[in-house]
């Protein structure tokens, strides 16, 4: 039976959220973002929800990835690699890092 991968996480789910928002915070900043502006470009009508994440309560959702990068001025790819080590770091792992090398028998 599967069960939700972040319920019996090893890793500390909410403070891999909070340095999330931490980096999404740098990149509006270093684009010269409000919250409100931020929230008006990726379609958002409430300027809360970027408060929220920036937080760490919440995340992005997958089909907002593209809208997000272009607001943020991040190559989409490179945006939805960092998110992944973020929201979902044993994926992350997976695809990106080198695997640890095999025992010899």
């Amino acid at each position: 039976m599967y069960t939700h991968p972040q319920h019996s996480a090893s890793y500390d789910v909410k403070q891999l959220r909070q340095n999330a928002g931490r980096w999404l915070k740098q990149l509006r900043e270093a684009r010269g973002l409000t919250q409100r502006e931020l929230a008006s470009q990726v379609g958002l009508h409430f300027y809360t929800f970027i408060s929220q994440l920036e937080s760490g309560r919440g995340r992005i959702p997958p089909d907002r990835y593209q809208a997000w990068a272009e607001a943020l001025g991040i190559d989409s790819q490179e945006f939805v690699r960092e998110l992944l080590r973020y929201y979902d770091p044993i994926t992350y792992r997976h695809l990106f890092e080198a695997p640890a090398p095999s025992p010899t028998h």
